[in-house]
């Protein structure tokens, strides 16, 4: 069993103006295709953990051999969170949250506005490479802004990833240039809140995320 990359729910195009074209096609096919095909490549040489799913790699690395261990930490982190990333936005998308996320983030920030400042100042001042985060532990919906470093995944942490916003330069750079807070107040312009919907779903049933394709 392969891994594979998963096709972008919409056009390349779809997200114009807050993330351009040229973003798009070099973010999903080089870079997620990268991490793809280099999680490949190291499992390829033990057979042994080649039925697992990136995320069951994720959530227990020290089971992992150790001579791929981080190969499978960085691309198989990759590989899982742009996988959510490309589903937890659409064209048109923003506006209000509703429904049980509204909630969680009701409970947690007292409101909308507030959780978007501290969301996106979290994400701009993570040093270097990485993601920002809302998460929860699992079956809980106390939740809380995190940031990781590169492509690290919050699940290997105990944590369930309610969405998360990719803040490596090369998610913005062609657009916004050096101005990572600019990118991040954009980007809930294109916010999916029905995907993010379906994921605490997850979260308050005890179920991991979707799966990353295969």
């Amino acid at each position: 069993m392969t891994h594979e990359l998963p096709a972008l729910p919409y056009d390349y195009s779809a997200l114009e103006p807050v993330i351009d074209t040229q973003t798009m096609k070099l973010h999903h096919d080089m870079h997620h295709g990268a991490y793809v095909k280099n999680l490949n490549a190291a499992l390829e040489k033990h057979p042994n953990v080649q039925s697992k799913s990136a995320e069951e790699l994720l959530r227990d690395l020290n089971a992992v051999p150790e001579d791929i261990r981080t190969a499978v930490r960085n691309n198989g982190g990759g590989h899982v969170n742009h996988t959510m990333f490309w589903k937890i936005m659409k064209p048109k998308g923003g506006g209000d949250p509703n429904g049980a996320i509204a909630a969680i983030i009701k409970k947690a920030f007292g409101n909308f506005k507030d959780f978007q400042a501290k969301f996106n100042d979290a994400g701009a001042k993570h040093f270097g490479s990485g993601w920002v985060w809302l998460v929860a532990s699992p079956g809980s919906e106390d939740a809380r802004i995190i940031t990781t470093p590169n492509q690290d995944n919050p699940i290997s942490q105990g944590l369930f990833p309610i969405m998360g916003n990719d803040v490596w330069e090369h998610a913005y750079y062609l657009k916004y240039n050096n101005r990572r807070p600019e990118y991040l107040a954009a980007w809930w312009n294109v916010v999916n809140w029905d995907e993010i919907n379906k994921r605490v779903e997850s979260l308050k049933s005890h179920r991991e995320p979707a799966l990353a394709h295969r």
